[in-house]
């Protein structure tokens, strides 16, 4: 499989953004591209919902269903809000859909859920009187589907720790970090934003890239990123 796998440093950092950006920069670039998010929470709340942005920057003419097989209204953790429609998120599922997506693209440009460590699917069992917590997580479905990672993040202070943090989660179950994207990156940063940019750079030892504030209506304003991780 040929793609990328967004995650954040947790939720509202940027994560759809940067992968529309690189979708976008992908189709510009000829390639077919597709988009997978495994789920879509809050889809009941103003504005366009993130699968629908991601099909946008890709040209991708996916139904709702092929882009993110879950979907639900309320903004919460996919495990609660799938939980609050009466229904379970499926591995399976995902990773059938997931490959069906990539199977006829040049690229599949998938986006996680919230952070790498969220659950998609949480229950608790109870073998031998024990309770035991079974989980699938974001970042199962990253090792499943072997794509490499690229990590969005603000710049302001507070992301070196939660930055590093995500890194080192990724490359605990051998997850390839392609990149760190700081976004949106102010017009004129300060100490602080250069700082966090250098210090995540040196010590997580990986490439580290600032995406500004964009206009999501026009995407030939948008910065050209496909190339920055080997697609």
């Amino acid at each position: 499989m040929r793609g990328v796998f967004v995650t954040g440093t947790g939720t509202e950092v940027g994560k759809t953004v940067v992968a529309a950006v690189i979708a976008g920069a992908l189709a510009a670039a000829g390639e077919r591209v597709h988009v997978f998010k495994p789920a879509v929470t809050g889809i009941d709340d103003p504005g366009e919902a993130d699968h629908e942005l991601l099909r946008r920057a890709a040209g991708s003419e996916q139904s709702d269903e092929e882009i993110a097989p879950y979907r639900y209204a309320p903004p919460a953790s996919p495990h609660l809000a799938a939980e609050m429609a009466g229904e379970e998120i499926d591995p399976e599922r995902l990773l059938e859909a997931a490959c069906a997506a990539a199977g006829d693209a040049d690229a599949l440009v998938c986006e996680g859920v919230g952070g790498l460590l969220v659950p998609l699917t949480w229950r608790l069992s109870r073998p031998r009187a024990e309770e035991v917590a079974k989980a699938y997580l974001v970042r199962d479905l990253a090792v499943d589907l072997k794509l490499p990672v690229v990590v969005a993040a603000p710049p302001a202070l507070g992301t070196i720790n939660h930055t590093l943090l995500t890194i080192e989660a990724a490359r605990a179950v051998g997850l390839e970090v392609a990149a760190v994207v700081l976004t949106p990156w102010p017009e004129s940063p300060g100490r602080i934003e250069e700082s966090n940019r250098e210090t995540i750079e040196a010590m997580g030892e990986v490439r580290v890239e600032a995406l500004p504030h964009i206009d999501l209506d026009t995407p030939e304003t948008w910065p050209r990123m496909g190339d920055l991780f080997g697609l």
